[in-house]
């Protein structure tokens, strides 16, 4: 056994740039490709536009341009510019910035002067151009190193700073930006910040009525009574309970920034309004007859706060300032204060709510006897559950580095399962076998849930009865055969998690597995070929003596094979929902008796495909 040397020379410093681009998990969380929200190239991009929000809050600027194109991203904000002679240090100094005392920036999300230096260290391609009094600065880096620096030159455009950056491929691989995550989080930031323009590839994103717009435009169901808006010095609430719905859904936000994985104040928020509605009414309702139902928007402003990563999606202050009052006595008293006067002075609000409270309580007890038996029936399962092969790591286990990459494929049938289990990485990717077809849940009482031992099942994998705060695995990966059987299936699983469990879907926690439509080799090289045009140009580079293999499912893949595509350059498209598109819309329609109108579109949009593999 041979022992490594370790003296003075074994000690060595990273410079900046070197260990952001070493430890980058440290900075941004997790690299990933650009198919989930929480990936790398989003929190680059959010972390240069934090410092533009930074300025419209402090009153300098009311527009922001955004511009993503062939993954070069353009964020122009017009504040004052960051001063001339500190524009290198500010984007290439760790620890370098004008928020650390809290006069400049009170109440911003930015403290830790790492953001631009991140997206800087992380980028192929660096720019940044400051104007301000009259004279702008420009400097240029590739991978961190400076590369151009200009002297400061006369310039008469409107004050502000503009970033140009392409996250390096090196790191990140082949990535890409999907608008629809980009425009989310452009309406967040509008949602959080009345007032303000942003123009996003051209499109204009505004709101003027804050977390109230947020609710209205994001709730899918028929709410119950109008939205409860309220807010006071440093909070803003927006509150309904809707029709059709089961679960809990929150937006939390700090200081600006979306915390999705909750936090002190969202947890705060529960309780406090729990404890508001039982004084209300004088009644001790059950928390979860309470909050079934629910849909909420709570934003909070805390002096100084603190994440537990950098990337800022979990709170983790426990008071709204060093040494102030804490979060949750701050929000309990502001709930106890305007939600009770907003109830007391809105009778009919007031009575909708309780109705609602106790048709929850109705329901619940009237699935006590279900629930029983099912849980009784997945404790079971749990001990040994045929359908589900776990794995190690687990989504809602903190202490794990690699949680994010927790992932339960949902496979149709034994023969695909079994390619899928031999060849994953045990110790993220669980595997979970459907027999057949799961039922068409669309309409159904979420009774179907405890009785449908499939689905309960499924729900006790996931861990998700209570909501998703404890949700085992980060990505739901469905793995169906590309054919009619394989897309109903899609369709089930889908119709499955939006009537119960639509969060999964709108936090970005399910997709579709792709897999190669087409082999094309010959006895040195092989090509997995997704389309057909990946599949001509295949052959053109083998030429005509190429072998050419059609996969009609997922069965017919190797588990040599199969690890290629469940690895690190696995193929997956999210299942996202348009910012207007309506659930219970989408579901009557795909999934609702057969109407007229889908008959008409199938009848107009039926094309034939005929199968021909040449060259």
């Amino acid at each position: 056994m041979t022992v490594a040397n370790y003296n003075e020379d074994s000690i060595r410093s990273l410079d900046w740039k070197e260990h952001i681009r070493l430890r980058p998990g440290m900075y941004i969380g997790k690299m990933g490709n650009g198919s989930s929200p929480d990936d790398g190239v989003y929190v680059l991009l959010k972390e240069v536009i934090d410092n533009s929000i930074d300025e419209f809050v402090m009153g300098n600027g009311k527009t922001i341009e955004v511009s993503v194109k062939n993954n070069k991203v353009t964020v122009r904000d017009f504040g004052r510019g960051i001063p001339l002679g500190k524009v290198v240090d500010c984007v290439s100094k760790i620890n370098t910035g004008a928020k650390y005392d809290s006069k400049v920036f009170k109440k911003t999300v930015g403290l830790n002067g790492v953001g631009t230096k991140a997206a800087n260290a992380l980028s192929s391609y660096f720019r940044i151009r400051s104007i301000r009094e009259g004279k702008s600065k420009l400097v240029e880096f590739q991978q961190g190193i400076l590369t151009n620096e200009e002297p400061v030159q006369e310039n008469t455009s409107r004050k502000g700073t503009k970033v140009t950056f392409i996250p390096d491929e090196e790191l990140f691989g082949k990535y890409r930006f999907l608008n629809e995550y980009i425009e989310k989080m452009m309406w967040n930031y509008c949602y959080l910040n009345p007032g303000l323009t942003i123009l996003f590839n051209g499109d204009k994103f505004y709101s003027d009525k804050g977390l109230f717009d947020l609710l209205d435009q994001n709730t899918d169901a028929e709410m119950l009574y109008p939205i409860i808006h309220i807010k006071a010095e440093d909070i803003e609430v927006a509150i309904t309970h809707c029709k059709n719905q089961y679960s809990e859904q929150y937006y939390s936000f700090v200081n600006g920034q979306h915390t999705v994985q909750g936090g002190t104040h969202q947890g705060a928020f529960r309780q406090g309004l729990v404890k508001t509605i039982r004084d209300f009414y004088g009644k001790n309702y059950e928390a979860a007859d309470i909050r079934q139902a629910i849909n909420a928007a709570i934003s909070i402003k805390v002096i100084e706060p603190i994440f537990e990563s950098q990337t800022k999606t979990k709170l983790g202050s426990a008071e709204m300032e060093p040494g102030g009052v804490t979060v949750l006595t701050f929000i309990q008293d502001f709930l106890k204060k305007h939600l009770d006067n907003f109830l007391h002075q809105n009778k009919t609000t007031a009575d909708i709510l309780q109705k609602r409270i106790q048709h929850a309580e109705y329901e619940r007890k009237a699935m006590a006897g279900v629930k029983k038996l099912a849980r009784e029936r997945a404790k079971k399962a749990s001990l040994h559950n045929k359908k589900l092969r776990d794995c190690r790591v687990h989504y809602n286990d903190q202490k794990q580095a690699n949680r994010a990459d927790s992932t339960l494929f949902i496979t149709e049938g034994d023969s695909a399962s079994g390619s899928i289990t031999k060849t994953r990485d045990i110790k993220t990717q669980a595997v979970f076998s459907l027999r057949g077809k799961p039922l068409n849940s669309f309409g159904l009482s979420k009774k179907v849930v405890y009785e449908n031992e499939e689905f309960n099942l499924l729900q006790a994998a996931l861990n998700i009865e209570q909501g998703i705060d404890d949700l085992r695995y980060n990505k739901i990966v469905i793995a169906t055969d590309a054919d009619v059987d394989g897309m109903h299936i899609r369709l089930l699983l889908i119709t499955f998690f939006l009537q119960f469990f639509p969060e999964l879907i709108k936090e970005g926690h399910v997709y579709i597995l792709e897999t190669p439509l087409f082999r094309v080799r010959n006895k040195k090289i092989t090509y997995y070929c997704y389309t057909d045009k990946e599949r001509k140009d295949a052959i053109a580079a083998i030429g005509t003596n190429a072998e050419i293999t059609r996969f009609k499912g997922l069965g017919e893949i190797s588990p040599n094979e199969f690890k290629h595509f469940i690895g690190d350059d696995m193929r997956l498209d999210p299942v996202i929902l348009g910012k207007e598109a309506k659930i219970q819309d989408l579901l009557k329609y795909f999934m609702g008796k057969n109407t007229k109108e889908r008959q008409d579109f199938i009848i107009e949009n039926l094309r034939i495909e005929e199968e021909i593999i040449d060259a």
